[in-house]
């Protein structure tokens, strides 16, 4: 072999050679170390370099790794097990064969979950084809990328797991996180999600897969809400796990400790804050899924220095709230009659403290002269496991741990302390009923049909705990219960139900309708806060688009508005809001574009602000040119 071929062979030959060292090392052993000229994600989206989850502690330092991948380090051959399992038998046929998994059981089919690995396969390879497919099937596919497929994912994150997505921050890092930040690719990010994976949907703690539900909640975030997606990051906080099925699964990714708590808990979480700020200090971060006593005390310690809000909290108990606005206008009310509704709200957890607090807030805002805190807190009865919640409960002040300031809920009817639901609803005579206790059946027909006696108007019911295996009640049984007369929504989806040849909605109280429209108004609008008034704002919006047909089949929420102008909305909504309450707006150009054009113009502004899924042409510029 001569001339121009052996010189081509010979270039290939000499640059395969120089990307491996041979080093001796002790026996006699040789081993040969690559060298690459990538970093980070680059060398993640690298084929041939990408280990997984094999990269050892320094690797992940001096690559520029570390968050990037799960805390865990798996050999060549562990990995190989984990996707041999896969090999001879796939997850939908798992699934298939164990009926008595809670998730499978709550309605999740197998085949929902071969079209959710086929949804995460489209992503991986091409996002503006994935955000174009939710977009275009939204109603249809919001259910496979988010509630209630999305639970399925997180409870097997550790075994589905075969590519990164967002970062990892586990205790190993701590003193680590203001550089760890920067590992990450993107200057610009718009929103971060992050959870603990304390308490996933109605899973309880899911360690380290959680970040399943950051993810699902910022596909939203691009699909509704018009978020570009190289602006979103997706987070786990890994302080642990308290779940025996995870500290004994071999598989698990997280770390395998008992979770921490106390100070130690609040430092490792102010030191992530702290870092996100540094990195991009005008970003939304939206907390997910904490634990009730993290959720409230964490939404208290950050929410004046950061521009955030708790979703668990906040984000559902405004969805709730738009809920019961709908319905306000279902009965042919408008919202300011929430002030003369009697509202039982089963449940006394963080949401349940969100909602109250929020319909409380409500109230008072609507009528600010009329209706002190006192009278509207009254218009409340709360029970809890114990049953009704009286000034005479024992322990009363421990329990806002978990539930902010339930004292001035609290009934002064003590001799009907620990009451059950069904003499609560006697007594109360309650125009509203929501459920937020994870109790599978616990509105029974007989609590259902004596409040439906009780009710001149029609009966208000929200069974709210997710999954589907845990509802209070189904939207078929609350309608038998009374007679076909009761607004219906659930947490999670039910189908609409024919009573008696009508057809009447089985609305779902999902709060996608509210958190891609609410933090896009906060995020775009630089609103540096989320104020209470805002977020009452965002749940008057939505019930603004309900149709006369909506309202004719007892729908509580738009689900057939076009999702971008639902958010599109709100977002104007919480902007104008902002305004008005005199908060300073960051942004300049939404500011002077409301002023001067009034909500068409800011409409327009925030329209041309949103991120579209379509194909633009590339041009190729080199690193280092116009950054």
């Amino acid at each position: 072999m001569s001339g121009p071929v052996w010189k081509r062979v010979s270039s290939q030959l000499t640059k395969c050679q120089s990307r491996s060292i041979t080093a001796k090392m002790a026996g006699g052993k040789y081993m040969k170390a690559e060298i690459v000229r990538k970093k980070g994600k680059n060398i993640i989206n690298d084929a041939v370099y990408n280990k997984g989850l094999g990269y050892t502690r320094s690797e992940r330092d001096r690559l520029e790794l570390r968050g990037l991948v799960p805390p865990v380090q798996l050999d060549l051959n562990e990995q190989k097990s984990i996707i041999m399992e896969e090999y001879e038998k796939g997850w939908a046929v798992r699934a298939a064969q164990d009926p008595s998994d809670e998730i499978i059981a709550s309605g999740v089919k197998p085949d929902n979950i071969r079209k959710w690995k086929v949804l995460q396969s489209v992503q991986d390879r091409n996002e503006t084809l994935y955000y174009s497919m939710l977009m275009q099937n939204f109603k249809e596919m919001a259910p496979i990328i988010y509630t209630p497929t999305v639970g399925w994912a997180c409870k097997n994150f550790s075994d589905v797991y075969r590519r990164p997505r967002g970062m990892f921050f586990s205790l190993k890092d701590r003193g680590e996180m203001a550089s760890m930040v920067y590992n990450w690719d993107s200057d610009d990010v718009d929103a971060v999600v992050v959870t603990d994976g304390s308490r996933v949907l109605g899973l309880g703690d899911l360690g380290i897969g959680g970040l399943g539900i950051s993810i699902g909640k910022l596909d939203l975030y691009v699909a509704a809400g018009g978020f570009h997606p190289r602006r979103i990051l997706p987070c786990v906080l890994d302080v642990g796990t308290n779940n025996p099925a995870l500290l004994n699964n071999p598989a698990y990714l997280g770390l395998k400790h008992p979770r921490i708590d106390g100070d130690e808990y609040y430092r490792f979480l102010d030191e992530f804050m702290a870092a996100i700020k540094l990195r991009w200090p005008k970003v939304l971060i939206q907390f997910e899924d904490f634990q009730s006593k993290h959720a409230i005390q964490s939404l208290t310690r950050y929410k004046r220095e950061y521009l955030m809000f708790n979703d668990d909290i906040q984000g559902t108990a405004a969805t709730v709230l738009a809920g019961l606005y709908g319905a306000l206008k279902v009965q042919g009310l408008p919202p300011e009659e929430i002030r003369n509704k009697t509202i039982l709200i089963c449940g006394a957890g963080s949401a349940a403290s969100g909602v109250a607090l929020t319909i409380r807030n409500a109230i008072t805002f609507q009528d600010k002269s009329t209706i002190s805190k006192e009278e509207a807190s009254n218009r409340f009865w709360i029970t809890d496991k114990d049953g009704l919640v009286t000034t005479n409960r024992r322990g009363l002040e421990a329990l806002e741990d978990t539930f902010y300031d339930l004292s001035s809920f609290a009934r002064p009817e003590v001799e009907l302390e620990g009451a059950s639901i069904l003499e609560t609803v006697k007594a109360a005579k309650p125009d509203v009923i929501i459920g937020l206790t994870a109790c599978a059946g616990i509105f029974t027909k007989e609590i259902m049909s004596t409040m439906n006696k009780n009710c001149a108007n029609m009966p208000i019911i929200f069974p709210l705990s997710n999954p589907t295996s845990r509802s209070e009640c189904t939207a078929e049984e609350a309608q038998i219960a009374t007679n076909g007369r009761a607004i219906f929504a659930s947490g999670s989806p039910f189908p609409d139900v024919n009573f008696k040849g009508m057809t009447i909605v089985s609305s779902q109280c999902n709060n996608r309708f509210i958190f891609p429209g609410l933090a896009l108004g906060a995020a775009l609008g630089q609103t540096k806060k989320v104020t209470n008034s805002m977020i009452n704002k965002a749940a008057e919006a939505l019930v603004e688009l309900l149709s006369i047909e909506d309202l004719e089949k007892r729908a509580t929420f738009p689900d057939n508005y076009p999702i971008r102008e639902v958010s599109c909305h709100l977002a104007c909504r919480v902007i104008e809001q902002a305004i008005l309450e005199g908060t300073r707006i960051g942004n300049k150009v939404a500011y002077e574009r409301y002023m001067e054009g009034g909500a068409p113009a800011l409409k327009e502004y925030i329209r041309s602000k949103m991120w579209n899924p379509v194909y633009r042409p590339l041009v190729y510029l080199s690193p280092g040119k116009d950054q």
